[in-house]
C-alpha cells in the first residue's frame, strides 16, 4: 500500500466519480480503476459499490476514509514541517551578546529575524561566569556577539562594524564634546571601568587608549555590566570610557563625549556548523551590520 493510493481513494471519496476525479488527480480513469482495485486486493475489503450510474462508499470505506484523512492531513503538515527545518526557518538558536549591544544592534537583529524567519526561536544569553568560547564550544550557544575575534581555532569569527568609544560623564560635568582635548586631562578623575588586568582584546584596546594619551587612569569601582556602569556615573560616582552604542539606552542624566578610538563587533560561531538556521540568521546579522556600518542604526 502506497501514500498515493491513499490519496486516490481519498480524492475519489470525496467526488464519487471516477471520470472527475480522475482528472482532478492527472490519471486516466483506467489507472485510477487499477489503484483503487489494487488497493481493495491488498486489504481484502471493498471500498466502493460501484454501479453504473454511481459511486458509492462501503461501510468498510467510509471507516477508512474518516480515519485516513486526519492522517494525511497530518502527514502533509509534518512533510511541510520538515521542509521548514531543512530551509532553516524552524527551530531555536541561542545567541550569546554583550551588554553594549542591547540597546540598539541586538534589538534590530532580532526584530529582523522576527519578520523573516517567524517560526524561528530565540534564546538571548549575556555570559556571566563563562566566556563565549566557552559556550559556543560547549554547544551551549550557537552565535556571539564580541568585542574580541575568536582565539581556538574551532571558532570563526566576522567583523561586523566599529564604533568609537566615548567618554561617558554625568550630566553637570565639567568636560563637554566642545571642550574636551585629551583623557589627560581627567587624571584626577575616578573611573569606572571593566577590570583593566584582564586579558582580553577588548581591555588591550582600552589599555592602548589611555597608554596613547598618557594617563593610567584612577580605577575607584571595577564593573564588566556597562548597564550598572551607567547607573553609577548617573549617580556622580565616577566616570567611564565605553562602546558609543550604550548611549541608545543610556539613563538621561549622562553625557557621551565621542573620542576618535574605535572598537569593533564581532560575530563568531561554530566552524563546523551547517545549521541552515544559523546560515539564515548569519545572512540577516550581516544585513543589520551593514546597517549600522553606514551609521544607519548607531544615530546617539
Amino acid at each position: 500500500m502506497e501514500l498515493q493510493q491513499i490519496k486516490y481513494f481519498l480524492a475519489l471519496a470525496q467526488e464519487l466519480h471516477f471520470w472527475n476525479t480522475a482528472e482532478k488527480m492527472f490519471i486516466t480513469q483506467s489507472a485510477l480503476s487499477r489503484q483503487i482495485k489494487a488497493l481493495e486486493e491488498e486489504l481484502g475489503v471493498r471500498l466502493f459499490e460501484r454501479s453504473k450510474r454511481n459511486v458509492k462508499l462501503t461501510e468498510a470505506g467510509v471507516f477508512l476514509r474518516d480515519r485516513w484523512l486526519p492522517l494525511l492531513e497530518e502527514i502533509a503538515r509534518t512533510h511541510r514541517q520538515a521542509r521548514k527545518i531543512h530551509e532553516g526557518a524552524f527551530g531555536s538558536i541561542s545567541i550569546g551578546y554583550p551588554g553594549s549591544v542591547a540597546y540598539g544592534f541586538l534589538p534590530e537583529v532580532v526584530s529582523r529575524i522576527s519578520q523573516q524567519l517567524p517560526e524561528l526561536k530565540v534564546a538571548l544569553v549575556e555570559p556571566v561566569d563563562a566566556s563565549f568560547e566557552e559556550l559556543l564550544l560547549n554547544f551551549q550557544i550557537d552565535l556571539a556577539f564580541r568585542r574580541d575575534p575568536a582565539e581556538n581555532p574551532s571558532l570563526q569569527s566576522l567583523c561586523l562594524y566599529s564604533e568609537p568609544f566615548s567618554l561617558i560623564v554625568p550630566e553637570h560635568h565639567w568636560v563637554t564634546q566642545e571642550n574636551f582635548k585629551s583623557l589627560q586631562d581627567l587624571h584626577q578623575e575616578k573611573f569606572i571601568l571593566s577590570a583593566l588586568h584582564q586579558k582580553t582584546h577588548y581591555v588591550n584596546t582600552l589599555n592602548h587608549m589611555f597608554r596613547e594619551y598618557g594617563l593610567t587612569p584612577n580605577v575607584y569601582i571595577e564593573s564588566d555590566f556597562g548597564a550598572m556602569i551607567l547607573g553609577l556615573v548617573a549617580r556622580g560616582l565616577g566616570i567611564s570610557v565605553m562602546p558609543s552604542s550604550y548611549a541608545i539606552g543610556a539613563p538621561p542624566n549622562v553625557r557621551f563625549i565621542h573620542l576618535p578610538q574605535h572598537v569593533n563587533l564581532y560575530m563568531t560561531w561554530r566552524k563546523d556548523d551547517n545549521s541552515p538556521v544559523l546560515k539564515n540568521v548569519l545572512e540577516l546579522v550581516h544585513l543589520v551590520a551593514k546597517d549600522f556600518s553606514q551609521g544607519k542604526g548607531m544615530e546617539l
